[in-house]
């Protein structure tokens, strides 16, 4: 049986995915959730420390492994699932797919700040930005488990790309206020399979049984 390993964007804890995960298990999928290093509390390091605990994470695992990303988390599982045997595929889900030499700064077209050693700010209306579609209970848990998340490992480079090795799937959110459209259309053009959920930028949270459905599909359809 595959494990869906699943990995959370900037300032985002594992606990985000409590309710994916949930859906996940009632179609008996078994799921695990990566703490990133760089994302507080107490953040620390940069990419190759994010990278780092999401290949522990995966060659823990005894058996098929399918990464799902969540925005900023594409970035390191990109590098962290490259010439791992057991990933059997690669899901984006509103999230950065980088090639070799790129980061998060060099995809947006920004330049490198003269000081990366600090922290990145949330920005001011996280509801709108992340969750406007998310029920508001969900949301206002969410807004308080927000944490601080490094700058650092936006600016370090890729140095392997998982995606021109492994299968991949991009689920691209039509509504997202957060991470825009074009640039999804722009990075889901590397993945081989591109999926449409008409959520905002957390379907994991607005339509947790619908995302499930998506991931359980492409099991599916792996299988067949």
């Amino acid at each position: 049986m595959s494990t869906f390993v699943l990995v959370p964007g900037a300032w985002h804890l594992p606990s985000s995915f409590d309710l994916l995960r949930g859906e996940l298990d009632a179609r008996g999928h078994a799921s695990l959730a990566v703490k990133l290093p760089t994302t507080g509390p107490d953040p620390r390091g940069g990419l190759r420390e994010d990278a780092t605990a999401i290949r522990t994470a995966i060659t823990a695992v005894d058996g098929p492994v399918l990464v799902v990303a969540h925005s900023y988390g594409g970035i390191p599982a990109t590098e962290a699932a490259a010439g791992l045997p057991n990933v059997e595929h690669l899901i984006y889900v509103a999230a950065y797919v980088p090639d070799v030499n790129e980061s998060m700064f060099t995809i947006h077209g920004i330049p490198d700040p003269d000081d990366s050693d600090g922290l990145f700010p949330i920005g001011s209306d996280p509801r709108t930005q992340l969750y406007a579609d998310v029920p508001e209970a969900v949301a206002d848990q969410a807004i308080s488990r927000l944490v601080d998340q490094r700058v650092q490992p936006w600016v370090d480079r890729v140095t392997e790309a998982a995606w021109r090795t492994v299968a991949s799937t991009y689920i691209l959110t039509e509504q997202d206020a957060s991470l825009p459209v074009e640039l999804q259309n722009n990075m889901a053009a590397r993945a081989q399979d591109v999926r449409r959920i008409a959520t905002g930028h957390s379907p994991f949270l607005s339509r947790p049984a619908e995302l499930a459905a998506i991931l359980d599909s492409i099991v599916r359809e792996r299988a067949a």
